[in-house]
């Protein structure tokens, strides 16, 4: 049986029209699904008999695994789910000033290779299907209710390339969206992408306001293709155009995503060539300091040297941010539980 939570509003009312049933059915199950968030059939109590054995019959309501679930000195709370197939994802939870933020992964693995990422130290294996990623938002909301606590934003950066599930991501950002179930504003939803021009263009075009962040984390083409593979393929310049056509289109501010890495990308000429870079555009920077994998040879940076290059970029009119770190103590970067869990057993 399948997932019900893999269907959107619109599938569900057609799957009940071509069931010569009235398209509110579908109303009626996601507000019991994301709303009252009920875990059998049958406490869908204003349903008709009939239409609760057809439910039955063909889908089901199976939750994912929980695993493990680690908790940050700083409140992060890390979720590592098991698939059905044994196949383990992560979700993090961040609290911020403004709210609760979620993290969601869309891949097992990621192709993507960046060689400071542990997502990508296993290769990618599959993508997910839209209730494992739907599944991650609502299992934690729950906990969130739970502690009476809201969840505010969802930013669809952790393990693999958002846009590298593309179909499935848009199902599962509509299924967030609809306003008589999880109800997440659009502009309260980030997807980030490590550069895929054509799938950028493409997203311009999706019937929603959703925000979105470019893994930038290189001020030029040498430095980006040392740490990022993917870049070998789209250069900047490219991934660059991709992102003017996206603004012309949705008038939507872009978000640059920069990881500082210690002599790797966070010099004060770095900080320069990255304000010639960007300048112009209607940009918004956010500066991470590096969260460190084991086995990687990569350090962060000083709060000094992220102050300095944060400094200069607000001197040069680019609206910038650096975010603290979190959850340090629990690995929380992306994909690094996956691999400590897969490695130890």
């Amino acid at each position: 049986m399948e997932s019900i939570y893999n269907y959107t509003f619109d599938e569900l009312a057609s799957y009940f029209l071509n069931k010569k049933e009235k398209s509110f059915r579908a109303v009626q199950i996601m507000e019991w699904l994301y709303r009252k968030k009920v875990r059998s059939f049958k406490d869908m109590t204003n349903l008709k008999k009939e239409v609760i054995i057809d439910l039955e019959t063909n889908f089901n309501l199976d939750f994912l695994d929980v695993e493990e679930v680690y908790t940050s000195i700083d409140g992060t709370k890390k979720f590592l789910f098991k698939l059905k197939d044994g196949n383990l994802i992560e979700t993090v939870l961040m609290k911020h000033n403004y709210g609760n933020s979620i993290c969601v992964t869309t891949e097992v693995g990621c192709n993507m290779g960046c060689s400071f990422c542990a997502s990508t130290k296993l290769g990618m294996v599959r993508k997910l299907d839209v209730a494992e990623m739907v599944l991650q938002v609502l299992q934690v909301s729950i906990y969130l209710d739970e502690i009476k606590e809201k969840l505010s934003n969802i930013v669809v950066m952790g393990i693999g390339e958002p846009l590298d599930n593309f179909d499935n991501l848009i199902k599962f950002l509509h299924i967030l969206n609809y306003p008589k179930g999880l109800e997440i504003g659009a502009r309260h939803i980030t997807v980030s992408t490590c550069g895929l021009p054509n799938k950028i263009r493409e997203f311009a075009g999706i019937d929603l306001q959703v925000n979105l962040a470019l893994s930038l984390h290189a001020p030029n083409n040498e430095i980006r293709n040392q740490i990022m593979k993917i870049n070998k393929t789209y250069p900047i310049e490219e991934v660059i155009e991709a992102l003017k056509y996206y603004y012309e289109k949705t008038n939507r501010r872009i978000t640059f995503e920069y990881i500082l890495i210690d002599k790797v990308n966070a010099s004060k000429e770095n900080a320069i060539e990255l304000v010639k870079l960007i300048k112009g555009l209607n940009a918004y920077v956010n500066l991470i300091p590096y969260n460190e994998v084991e086995g990687n040879p990569y350090k962060t940076v000083s709060h000094q040297q992220a102050e300095e290059f944060f400094s200069i970029l607000n001197k040069n009119g680019i609206n910038t941010t650096l975010r603290m770190k979190h959850g340090d103590d629990i690995n929380a970067a992306c994909g690094q539980l996956r691999i400590r869990k897969i490695n130890n057993g």
